[in-house]
């Protein structure tokens, strides 16, 4: 491996964005394609703090700085590839937002992060977000994945109000819906005729490229 794919991944690990975005200027100083940058260097970091958050040996906090240390060598190596002609392949297109009455953001963030990182597009709409949002989201974006956040036992069932609100825009047959929140479940999902569920941001990248092929 290329030395600097290997302090690439290294800062991803370490979680250090102002040495992740450093990399990344360098890498577009030295004639490096950013499309190897993303794919030999960053992304191999977040893989490897997706597998250590799935086995246990990382938690949280070590996704969330992860996470935005891939964030700040994105946010330079993007406009190099528009610039170039070049993007990367897209996984799948996103629209992912806590319902309607909830305002709990991380989980729902990891989730947008290691989506991106993994190459999905990802249109992320915030919190507290109504049904009709999440249905002008998806017209306006073409997304084949919608993800539901919910944190509280009390706003459960706005997630079967957007499939619903869906249903009735005549949207539902085009996307897939995965929900995920500490009160939600399999069989919730199922109940509600979501197409999956992921308990954490790693399971999610796992679901959602099943559900795209």
């Amino acid at each position: 491996m290329d030395p600097i794919f290997a302090q690439m991944t290294d800062v991803i690990v370490s979680g250090l964005p102002d040495k992740a975005r450093e990399l990344a200027r360098q890498a577009v100083s030295s004639g490096i394609d950013p499309l190897e940058a993303i794919e030999k260097g960053f992304k191999p970091g977040m893989d490897i703090v997706g597998d250590g958050f799935t086995k246990g040996d990382l938690f949280i906090p070590d996704l969330v700085m992860s996470g935005e240390a891939m964030k700040a060598a994105i946010a330079v190596l993007e406009p190099e590839l528009v610039a170039r002609g070049q993007r990367r392949e897209v996984a799948g297109t996103v629209v992912i937002g806590t319902v309607k009455g909830d305002i709990h953001e991380i989980g729902k963030t990891l989730v947008g992060t290691m989506l991106a990182a993994n190459g999905f597009e990802v249109h992320d709409l915030g919190v507290d977000i109504p049904a009709s949002a999440f249905v002008d989201a998806v017209r306006n974006t073409g997304a084949n994945v919608v993800g539901l956040s919910a944190l509280l036992t009390t706003t459960l069932l706005n997630q079967e109000t957007v499939i619903h609100t869906l249903e009735e825009a005549g949207l539902r047959d085009r996307v897939k819906v995965i929900i995920g929140g500490v009160p939600a479940s399999p069989e919730w999902a199922a109940e509600i005729g979501a197409d999956g569920y992921a308990e954490n941001a790693t399971e999610a990248v796992t679901v959602e490229r099943e559900l795209v092929g």
